[in-house]
């Protein structure tokens, strides 16, 4: 570790094989907890590079618990985390959305970092109990339409760095690297990252995968749609800058979308929007979300379209519906 923290105090990149070795060594608990958050922290100064982070990346998915949900057309909607902005979990809710206009999430998350409530958090909090058995997977997407892939089930090697990330509290290159290794290896993504240089990363791994995905970062910040200003979009066919007039929706404000200081008050924004109790600003954030979502399995759907689909899966409670399949 000696060398490679010198090379990279010397304002060296890594290989794409250093990096792999690197994460698997820390996995492999050979590095001490100084050594691995000294290395964490070089990436907190600097960008990480395409191979950098591509080698991270390979490193974690060899050593994760696969799961084979190939039978079904999945979709992972999950953001890096990491914007700080601690908004209530409109990835989480997004997914329930789509889950209820009858497509199939496999959504792969973990618990907050930057904000009071992450995915994890919120469906512990609400009764669903973790697990990384296919079967069950497999049968939680047949009759929810969604499934909760809880990172640390899948990921043994995270759990050396668990209490590290706590302590610094910041947000880490493992933040990149969340929507980058889910272990059933969907074929769409709808991912939201916390700047333009991160989607600009993800967009160029994306575009050398079979995945159909978007990225999407919010130009003020956010690592998802926020309607708080405009937001770029990356596909494989192009990249936008969407602002939410050109939607036919108004401009919000932070405070709008803000997700409460626990994870006690996360959770009451979460079942008062998917009991169709949410504000008007609310429920625009997670159905424009959630549109985007449907056109990333179909491109050639108008955002009209999807908008009106998604809005009679949270309005017509079928988001709900399968939140209540999914937890019992």
């Amino acid at each position: 570790m000696k060398k490679i923290l010198n090379t990279l105090f010397e304002q060296k990149r890594l290989t794409k094989e250093q990096s792999k070795e690197v994460l698997i060594n820390i996995a492999q608990e050979k590095y001490n907890a100084s050594q691995i958050a000294a290395f964490i922290t070089v990436f907190l100064m600097r960008p990480v590079s395409v191979d950098e982070l591509s080698g991270f990346r390979e490193a974690l998915l060899e050593l994760a618990i696969k799961v084979d949900l190939s039978d079904f057309n999945t979709i992972d909607l999950c953001g890096t985390g990491g914007d700080g902005k601690n908004t209530f979990n409109i990835s989480t809710l997004t997914s329930f959305i789509v889950a209820g206009t009858g497509n199939k999430v496999a959504k792969h998350g973990n618990y907050g970092v930057s904000s009071a409530s992450g995915s994890s958090n919120m469906l512990e909090f609400l009764g669903y109990q973790f697990t990384n058995d296919e079967s069950t997977l497999k049968r939680q997407l047949e009759e929810a339409n969604i499934c909760f892939l809880h990172a640390p089930l899948f990921h043994p090697a995270m759990k050396v760095v668990a209490p590290i990330r706590r302590e610094l509290g910041v947000k880490t290159f493992f933040n990149m690297l969340g929507p980058l290794v889910n272990p059933s290896s969907p074929q769409n993504q709808l991912v939201g990252v916390f700047n333009l240089e991160v989607a600009r990363v993800y967009n160029y791994m994306l575009q050398q995968s079979n995945v159909n995905y978007g990225v999407v970062h919010a130009l003020d910040g956010y690592d998802e749609i926020s309607l708080t200003g405009d937001f770029k979009l990356f596909t494989k066919e192009s990249e936008q800058q969407i602002s939410p007039s050109d939607l036919g929706q108004k401009q919000l404000l932070q405070s709008d979308i803000f997700g409460g200081d626990t994870v006690a008050e996360a959770a009451k924004i979460f079942v008062d929007i998917i009991n169709g109790k949410g504000t008007e600003a609310q429920n625009n954030v997670v159905l424009t979300n959630a549109a985007f979502a449907l056109k990333t399995f179909d491109e050639n759907k108008s955002f009209e379209t999807a908008f009106e689909e998604a809005k009679d899966s949270l309005l017509g409670l079928k988001a709900k519906k399968s939140l209540e399949k999914l937890v019992k």
